[in-house]
């Protein structure tokens, strides 16, 4: 019998996996997929699943996510330490970037003072709101990647604790203020509005939200932090040298070094597709969950559980360039991700659209180019320079629409003459998201419904929000707090909880 089964192998499976491999318990992960790493995948041309023509050999792209604040200020990755598992990540100068009508943009550079000043009549505004934020972001971070029922350590920080909690209650407040109604209060320009709407409609949810705000807000102060000098990354929001997958191949590559297995094409629909182990952990959403252990799981869980609520949807579009993208304001181009959307305005009426289960006319659109900062993601052939454009856009939930004429269209609004460099594209619409990751439920990529009650009662409201009560069960997806992103964090808390309910460790590694 094994110590551990984890299903499915995201960032959060593989980081319960590693946590409890690390205890010295016996540990293997199943994994539906051909590739390991759920939403957090890169390919390249050839392999299982790829469907991106056009790209040379030895030239990636990412399947989902791109960007990564959270691989260096999460806790979990913190003490992992993924430069010490060969992980580079690039930031660029540009954390993010905002075009606006009429050729212009805002744009969120490292510096914070540089931001502001690039504001016009918000500066002050802007630097009120996220300096302090980005100055005690480890306490923003406590707060942001908690499991929601408890004080986090990072707030109450026995070295600084008036500092710690005064940040928390500036992020509360602020939550307050970019949340409601109120969210137009402090400023007078369209520019940093923009710029911080473009961060909140990650969330995919209509705005403003509290959700949103929590996002725009924590993302927000991780493009202007300053991690000490110790500390082996630049913050911002970094692109992994070689892709993302580079992310999960070093927690891979520990598992493995700590005598744990990964069992990849292994798909768990039943009990009887699950080896005997002392603990199982599920990287699902509750329905797969339910959907495998049934009646294992008591009546009023079970019940609880199936009225878990998932999202709207992203559809995705990757594109194969012949050169950068031709932005009307040219610093747009040295930013390593782009919201492409307009005036906070206009992107609020598309994420409205998407709310009411229509397609929006003009999408709010995310761009990644990771050639800004990744030389290895563009190669020369006889034919001229290609590289990797990663987009998505928002649709309603199990969209079947191929939006990549609307996201070139919107593209080209802000980037004249776009097209001329596209050579190949290829489209997942929302309702084929969940081929690649059944996680994304009729393509809601953060694994259920960003609403500010569903971030706090997630997946249901019980005082421990992984276990499920059927001995030695777990839930620790994004479906758990503290939601989507690649932080590890879901993982994290549910395998310390394993490791002191079920192994009685105490102190875990890490």
């Amino acid at each position: 019998m094994l110590d551990a089964v984890v299903v499915g192998s995201g960032p959060n499976g593989l980081a319960a996996a590693v946590t409890l491999a690390r205890a010295g318990l016996s540990v293997t992960v199943l994994e539906a997929e051909a590739t390991v790493g759920g939403g957090c995948r890169t390919l390249a041309p050839g392999d299982d699943g790829d469907l991106l023509a056009g790209l040379p050999a030895g030239v990636v792209h990412d399947v989902c996510s791109a960007v990564h604040p959270m691989a260096w200020a999460s806790p979990f990755f913190r003490a992992f330490d993924l430069p010490a598992h060969g992980v580079e990540l690039r930031t660029p100068d540009v954390s993010y970037a905002q075009p606006l009508p009429g050729g212009r943009a805002a744009v969120a550079w490292r510096d914070l003072d540089r931001t502001a000043d690039g504001l016009g009549p918000d500066a002050t505004a802007w630097r009120t709101l996220l300096g302090p934020l980005a100055q005690e972001w480890e306490a923003v971070v406590a707060v942001g990647l908690s499991d929601r029922r408890s004080v986090p350590p990072g707030v109450l920080d026995g070295r600084r604790p008036v500092r710690g909690t005064t940040a928390a209650l500036r992020f509360g407040l602020g939550l307050l203020e970019q949340g409601t109604r109120a969210w137009g209060a402090r400023f007078v320009g369209d520019a940093a509005p923009a710029l911080l709407t473009g961060v909140a409609a990650h969330t995919i949810t209509t705005l403003p939200s509290l959700a949103g705000a929590g996002t725009s807000l924590l993302l927000g102060a991780l493009a202007h932090a300053s991690p000490a000098a110790h500390h082996p990354f630049d913050g911002g929001w970094p692109v992994p040298r070689g892709g993302s997958g580079a992310i999960v191949a070093a927690l891979r590559a520990d598992l493995e070094a700590h005598g744990g297995t990964v069992v990849t094409r292994h798909p768990v629909r039943t009990r009887a597709d699950l080896p005997a182990a002392r603990a199982v952990l599920f990287d699902t959403t509750p329905r797969t969950l339910l959907a495998v252990l049934g009646d294992a799981v008591a009546p009023g869980l079970r019940g609880a559980l199936s009225r878990f609520r998932h999202g709207d949807a992203a559809a995705k579009v990757d594109y194969v360039l012949s050169g950068p993208v031709p932005w009307a304001e040219p610093l747009v181009g040295r930013a390593g991700t782009v919201h492409v959307g307009g005036t906070r305005e206009q992107m609020a009426a598309a994420e409205a659209a998407v709310g009411s289960g229509r397609h929006a006319e003009r999408p709010v659109c995310l761009v990644s180019d990771p050639t800004v900062v990744d030389d290895t993601r563009r190669a020369a052939t006889p034919r001229g320079e290609r590289r990797p454009l990663w987009t998505y856009t928002h649709v309603p939930a199990g969209s079947d629409l191929d939006v990549t004429e609307t996201v070139t269209a919107q593209i080209e609004r802000y980037a004249p003459g776009f097209r001329d460099v596209v050579v190949a594209s290829r489209c997942v619409p929302g309702d084929a998201m969940e081929q690649h990751n059944a996680n994304y439920v009729g393509g809601d990529i953060a694994a259920g419904a960003a609403t500010m009650w569903q971030l706090v009662a997630r997946p249901t409201l019980r005082a421990d929000p992984y276990r499920v009560g059927a001995g030695g069960v777990y839930l620790c997806s994004a479906s758990t707090p503290p939601g989507p992103g690649v932080h590890g964090m879901g993982g994290w808390h549910a395998a310390r909880r394993a490791l002191r309910e079920v192994f009685g460790v105490r102190v875990a590694p890490l």
